[in-house]
């Protein structure tokens, strides 16, 4: 099993620490365009080795070509969102990095997964899907994953209690059209509105909604890369070890939920060939409302994109 990560960042990083700590590939390659930058992280990761206790050929590369007959491949390559830079300046950037990311990955590794987490994350997936021509159930992103998980924590936090007895279910875009579905969340099988008053919900869930731009502001300079890159590993550990977990995953709807051709977060079955299935709840009026409003925002996106040609 190899597995890919383009883009040494703190989030790519992270997830090569995570992954190599946890054992669930052969090999690990690290790649970024700035020269000596994921050959001195994999060096470090490298050397942890002997204290974190795995034999794992790691390994830094400026070169593309080392995608070779990878299994899985991972881009966080992107940049942030800078001030005075427009939300249509930032597509465009980003776009560009992530089709000449995926470009290579159709040369090097045509018969690869591919997980996309560089944001936004539903308008990169859907690049990564049309420029690689791969079935949709091997090109996917990475998003629900993170945010379920500040949801069960921030949750936990207020209950006192482990996060391990927290089952939870979100859906739609990162961040604020995210749609919340309490109903679908339990602590030890007890639905949580009987455990926490309705107010007390929907502060939690906007604070998840906000997670991310609650680090950033604690942080000044920078944003989350833990959480997401442990993410990314347990989205890799499911495909991995083909453990048919059920995970809110950016995937591509063929008529799921009423849309077709587009990317959103959404409940689906992760195993060794990718998604598997894309689970269908049954949403109540104001869950469809909440759900369809997050879709059509990122169908209005995508069409303004291929207006500008930036999207085919």
């Amino acid at each position: 099993m190899k597995i890919s990560i383009i883009g040494a960042g703190h989030v790519g990083a992270t997830a090569t620490l995570f992954t190599v700590q946890k054992k669930i590939a052969d090999e690990v390659v690290l790649i970024d365009i700035v020269e000596g930058l994921p050959q001195g992280k994999a060096l470090d990761i490298l050397e942890s080795s002997p204290l974190l206790d795995f034999d794992i050929k790691l390994t830094g590369s400026n070169n593309y070509a080392d995608l070779k007959n990878s299994d899985i491949v991972v881009i966080t390559a992107g940049v942030p969102r800078k001030p005075g830079m427009s939300r249509i300046d930032l597509l465009k950037i980003n776009i560009n990095i992530v089709k000449s990311v995926t470009e290579n990955i159709k040369k090097y590794a045509p018969n690869s997964i591919i997980i996309v987490v560089t944001n936004p994350l539903d308008i990169m997936t859907y690049t990564a899907h049309t420029i690689s021509g791969f079935k949709t159930n091997k090109v996917f992103g990475m998003a629900g994953v993170l945010d379920v998980s500040r949801y069960k924590t921030f949750i936990a936090n207020e209950l006192n209690v482990s996060v391990s007895n927290i089952s939870a279910m979100l859906m739609g875009g990162h961040g604020d059209s995210m749609v919340p579905l309490p109903r679908y969340t339990t602590v030890s099988g007890i639905p949580i509105n009987e455990l926490l008053s309705n107010e007390k919900i929907n502060q939690i869930i906007d604070r998840t909604r906000n997670g991310g731009g609650e680090i950033v502001s604690l942080l000044k300079t920078g944003s989350a890369y833990y959480a997401p890159g442990a993410s990314i590993t347990s989205m890799l550990e499911s495909i991995v070890k083909n453990q048919n977990s059920i995970l809110p995953v950016c995937a591509y709807l063929n008529n799921e939920y009423g849309f077709k051709d587009i990317y959103s977060g959404v409940p689906a079955i992760l195993g060794k060939d990718g998604i598997k299935k894309v689970i269908e709840l049954k949403l109540n009026n104001n869950e469809k409302k909440l759900f369809n409003n997050s879709v059509n925002e990122i169908i209005k996106t995508v069409d303004e994109l291929k207006k500008l040609k930036l999207l085919a």
